[in-house]
């Protein structure tokens, strides 16, 4: 899936974060700057949204993403040195949870600012039979 206008715009939020602070600060403070400049991007979210997390159809508990963005994107972020695999598998559990198609995970803690698409599989297979489709009527 190729990066949309709204996850283009939300990268180039936390570059302006990441380009004005560098590396080396709390998460809650990268936080607390991408929120300010997605308002100055006059992007609609919420921080901190909770989300019921059920196991076999009982509530076991709930999760909260660092951004729920125009009510369909995800946004986890991180402040280390380098993502690893847990960091990508919690924005996924995040997608999934939130029902969302995908997601970015964003990590300002790295000298560069890294960004990861994280998607839901429950929507891969329909986005990928529609660029099919359209793959065929060219």
């Amino acid at each position: 899936m190729e990066k949309d206008d709204l996850t283009y715009k939300i990268i180039g939020c936390a570059m302006k974060v990441h380009n004005t602070l560098g590396n080396g600060f709390q998460e809650v403070i990268y936080q607390r700057c991408l929120a300010i400049e997605l308002e100055r991007a006059d992007l609609s979210f919420q921080r901190e949204l909770e989300q019921i997390i059920h196991y076999d159809g009982i509530e076991v508990g709930t999760r909260r993403a660092d951004f729920v963005i125009e009510d369909k994107l995800i946004v986890e972020i991180k402040a280390v040195i380098n993502l690893e695999d847990v960091h990508l598998a919690q924005a996924k559990n995040y997608v999934v949870a939130y029902d969302f198609p995908h997601g970015l995970l964003i990590n300002f803690g790295s000298v560069s600012l890294q960004y990861k698409l994280v998607f839901n599989s429950k929507y891969q297979k329909s986005q990928k039979h529609n660029l099919q489709d359209y793959r065929i009527t060219e």
